[in-house]
């Protein structure tokens, strides 16, 4: 039976390894020495530097590990005790790994949001101990006796803990006497020594002794948007827009936008991220395609924040007020979907900033202030911000934005190149955020190096962009999703955005139509975040010459787009992005980042992987089992064998199970060995979902 501290409400957390709460055994050797008694190293969750919290989302199956031995060949056990923001404390046993690295592990689903602690304990086993060597001795015939009355005066000492119910007290009393009685046989003793109710109950309620308290630590868990979501992403001003009689075209606006919500809801997207949505300024202004001679209906880019009309704080006139911002927040809302805001610490030419607090930028020897370079790409339209000049100024101005947004309605932002500002400052902009509103969730768009990335998850960012667009072949999905999966899961959430309006890869410019299908189903299930920029669907695939850029790009010029009438020609990618989001709600492994196990077949262009949840850890209370094959070469047919480890969800391997294929719905007896076939033009994705074991 599962008890805990407080059993008057539901249990914030859900775990088949928790087992009643006892007090520990606090008692420790002067501390002489830098070990410990049953030592305890290498805990997590964890960040690899810093003092930063690792983190979860609600409803996560959060893995809690530890290095821990003792001399000789005694056994030991280890538990973690948890105990949650509103102090319920809970016991969770830990299992020893099969790596030869002395590796203990448990699954725990965290419910309730908040700061966490835990610690770990391992004591030294008694019950373990005395059970593998009296299987070992008695079934050989050494020491019988000795270990039929070291079994029995373990279980007479354990049967005087009132802690343990009556049932099992009894139980315990029965065993004792069994071994010590003459007349039952070494054979008949066995019997008790693998008793699996008696071993239950030792599992529970251990025999302990020299015991070692691990350090407590925190974990942060956050709500479940933090870290499980859809996204999608439009430009206000385009959804709406419209082509007057003499070429130019007038911009959307909020109320305009809002009529293309109830298709992103259809869709099954739960995030609607918005650029910018400020006054753009008109000095240095960009024409179409990043020109530096715009025409006089050039918008110009929303990233260049800032002009006459106000700056971060305020709403392009095109756009509507800021009454009509919030009553499109509400629309979204009514739809299920949340608005994320654009955060870009950025100021162009003409923005209030730098007239008022010229200090705010760099200056050049020249006098002219610096605009923002990312070589060989020149902002000549945006003048980044020095931290260096007057960071109290800046960190207040950059807060009371912030509070801003929050106050109209948005809780999620995603923030601009995040990684040219000083984490610093992101650690305490975030801090200082949550604490007021825990609910907030920042995406950081970081596409840097993997140390400001990492970084910047650990100080705070709810959410990451990652490489994600420029791994596209199979070793390297395999290297990028276990690395996203084991190395970095504690603190780094990524979102999988399969393209933005920067970014269009070479292999979406070349790879048609297969390109697009495989980029979404390998971006919708092997994270439990990703994201689409508008115009996927439609497939736009054409590039500025000589970049990764769509060409016409949306920064820069309005796009009006014919939805519906890509849908019923059979030309838009919605129905099969409408299908995965279905599938991601339907399934709750592929709510998941942390079970992805890559699995193996004999062609180097189809990828294999599983995302599985035990039933115990489910908040189904079923198991569910993904297995997803896709060719990563959207030019080619291809036929292999796929090998799978099937004892991962329970089969032995040559054991028959059925999966049904979510996207077509046909239907296979499947096995550890089976041949697919893969045409990246017509069907270059399986995803299967293991319907049960024969």
């Amino acid at each position: 039976m599962v008890t805990s501290s407080r059993t008057a409400r539901p249990r914030p957390w859900r775990s088949a390894s928790a087992i009643p709460v006892r007090d520990a055994r606090e008692w420790q050797p002067e501390r002489l020495t830098v070990s410990r008694r049953i030592p305890l190293a290498k805990p997590g969750p964890s960040v690899p530097w810093g003092d930063f919290q690792p983190k979860a989302y609600a409803g996560e199956v959060v893995p809690f590990r530890v290095t821990s031995f003792r001399e000789g060949h005694d056994r030991i056990g280890v538990q973690v005790r948890l105990t949650s923001p509103s102090g319920d404390v809970s016991l969770h046993r830990l299992r020893a790994l099969e790596d030869g690295f002395d590796t203990w592990r448990t699954e725990v689903v965290l419910l309730e949001e908040g700061v966490w602690t835990f610690r770990f304990e391992s004591f030294a086993d008694e019950f373990a101990t005395w059970e593998h060597a009296a299987d070992l001795k008695i079934a050989a015939g050494v020491d019988a006796a000795v270990m039929r009355e070291l079994g029995a005066l373990l279980f007479e000492r354990s049967a005087t803990e009132k802690s343990r119910p009556a049932a099992e007290r009894k139980g315990l009393t029965t065993a004792a006497a069994t071994l010590m009685d003459p007349s039952v046989s070494d054979a008949e003793a066995l019997v008790v020594v693998r008793d699996p109710a008696i071993a239950a109950y030792f599992h529970a309620r251990p025999a302990m002794a020299l015991t070692t308290v691990g350090d407590e630590l925190e974990l942060l868990v956050e709500r479940e948007r933090a870290g499980s979501g859809a996204w999608y992403e439009f430009f206000p001003r385009s959804e709406g827009a419209r082509r007057l009689k003499d070429g130019r075209i007038k911009s959307g606006s909020f109320r305009t936008a809002a009529r293309r919500l109830p298709a992103v809801a259809a869709m099954g997207f739960d995030v609607l991220y918005l650029p910018p949505i400020h006054p753009i300024g008109r000095i240095n202004r960009k024409g179409r395609n990043n020109t530096l001679d715009p025409g006089p209906a050039d918008p110009g880019s929303p990233w260049a924040i800032g002009a006459a009309e106000g700056g971060h704080d305020a709403v392009h006139p095109d756009l509507g007020s800021l009454a009509d911002f919030r009553a499109f927040v509400r629309a979204a809302r009514a739809e299920g979907i949340e608005v994320a805001l654009d955060f870009a610490l950025q100021a162009a030419p003409d923005h209030p900033w730098v007239a008022e607090h010229p200090e705010w930028f760099t200056t050049l020897p020249d006098g002219t202030i610096a605009y923002a370079e990312n070589p060989p790409k020149k902002y000549q339209d945006i003048y980044p911000i020095n931290f260096d000049n007057d960071p109290a100024g800046i960190y207040a101005e950059a807060l009371r934005v912030v509070r801003h947004w929050i106050a109209q309605g948005v809780r999620i932002f995603r923030v601009d190149n995040p990684h040219t500002k000083p984490l610093q400052f992101w650690e305490w902009l975030i801090a200082a955020v949550n604490a007021e509103h825990p609910d907030v969730v920042f995406l950081a768009e970081a596409f840097t190096r993997p140390a400001p990335l990492q970084s910047l998850a650990g100080a705070g960012f709810q959410q990451s962009y990652t490489y994600f667009t420029w791994r596209n072949t199979k070793l390297e999905l395999e290297e990028f999703l276990t690395g996203l999966a084991t190395e970095t899961d504690d603190f780094v959430r990524p979102n999988l955005f399969v393209n933005t309006p920067d970014i269009l890869t070479e292999y979406l410019q070349f790879g048609g139509r297969p390109a697009y299908v495989i980029r979404a189903a390998i971006a919708a299930t092997a994270a439990p975040v990703y994201g689409v920029y508008a115009g996927y669907e439609l497939f736009e695939n054409v590039a500025r010459p000589g970049s990764e850029e769509n060409i016409d790009n949306e920064k820069y010029e309005y796009k009006v787009r014919d939805w519906e009438g890509a849908e019923a020609r059979g030309d838009s990618l919605a129905p099969f992005l409408t299908r995965l989001n279905e599938i991601r709600r339907a399934h709750p492994a592929l709510g998941q980042l942390r079970n992805l196990s890559i699995h193996w077949s004999d062609d180097d262009a189809i990828l294999v992987y599983v995302k599985h949840l035990d039933a115990a850890l489910s908040p189904t209370g079923r198991s569910d089992t993904i297995i997803v094959v896709v060719n990563t070469d959207p030019h080619s047919v291809r036929q292999t064998m796929v090998h799978l480890d099937t004892r991962l969800w329970g089969v032995e391997p040559g054991d028959p199970y059925d999966v049904e294929d979510l996207v077509t719905g046909a239907q296979w007896t499947w096995s550890d060995h089976n041949f697919v076939m893969l045409d990246a033009f017509t069907e270059p994705v399986h995803i299967l979902h293991v319907k049960e074991s024969r």
